[in-house]
């Protein structure tokens, strides 16, 4: 009676056991399958980096954060493309170099594709706003009409790293004006401008449009557009699966006719956003 009460003990204590060992697989499997299923779902975050003095494509909200239609577009890229992204604010002539060392993923800057020397630096996506470069003095200059009323004892103002800064730097090696001012924005050209430091301010066309809807009276364009420009994305040399993203992305913003809305709506959502 005793041995079998025995076995049966042991036949008891067996089965539980094994049921246990059984439930922690199944939690363990459980665990598994969930982690599998977290890390499955979690995004890929791209660092972005701009420069936010550059409305309407780039510049800063009252509450700091950077908006602006390279935003509004990395942003619906990013959902289209099923990524996620966070902004760096840089400045404009250290965006190249911080996307060469790694310290970030994207350019999305308002920045000209057509530079040969940056299209050596970066792969470029598609572009997605054609620009130029235009000259404006204060709203009350009648003798500058133009770059051909430039002369050799005018100071020219643009931002560093910029199409505009190495053009006036050109004609200041040329003798066309007698010094290439630089500075790290585009409000402090402007700021210069206004006070007289400079005669006149060498800039992209779309900004220096915003700038005179966000300041009317203070500047006006003179002349012709200067130099053709074309904005794109930009990501390290290389990096394929991004860019063909990003060019996804951009494809189906443009087909859409979003990209086109984004853009008619820039200058009232972000020109004076500041």
């Amino acid at each position: 009676m005793k041995k079998t009460i025995r076995s049966f003990l042991m036949l008891a204590l067996a089965t539980v056991t094994a049921v246990s060992f059984a439930a922690c697989g199944s939690t363990a499997n459980k665990a598994a399958t969930s982690a599998e299923s977290s890390a499955a779902t979690d995004k890929v975050v791209y660092k972005v980096g701009a420069e936010p003095t550059f409305p309407p494509f780039d510049t800063t909200d009252k509450d700091g954060n950077m908006v602006g239609l390279d935003m509004d577009m990395m942003d619906r890229i990013a959902e289209l493309e099923g990524f996620e992204v966070e902004y760096v604010n840089l400045g404009f002539d250290a965006l190249i170099p911080s996307l060469q060392s790694g310290n970030i993923d994207i350019i999305a800057s308002g920045m000209n594709s057509l530079n040969e020397e940056r299209r050596n630096a970066v792969d470029f996506s598609d572009t997605y706003f054609d620009s130029g470069l235009v000259l404006a003095v204060a709203e009350g200059n009648n003798d500058i009409k133009g770059t051909d009323d430039l002369t050799p004892d005018m100071k020219v103002a643009a931002q560093i790293g910029t199409s505009a800064a190495d053009t006036i730097q050109e004609w200041a090696s040329q003798g066309k004006i007698g010094q290439a001012v630089i500075l790290n924005g585009v409000n402090e050209c402007m700021l210069q401008l206004n006070n007289g430091d400079v005669a006149a301010v060498l800039n992209d066309k779309p900004v220096t449009e915003a700038y005179i809807l966000k300041q009317p009276g203070t500047i006006k364009v003179v002349g012709e557009t200067l130099d053709e420009e074309a904005y794109a994305i930009a990501v390290q040399k290389g990096n394929k699966e991004l860019l063909d993203k990003i060019n996804d992305g951009l494809k189906q913003l443009k087909e859409s006719g979003e990209l086109d809305k984004m853009i008619e709506g820039m200058n009232d959502k972000y020109a004076s956003a500041e």
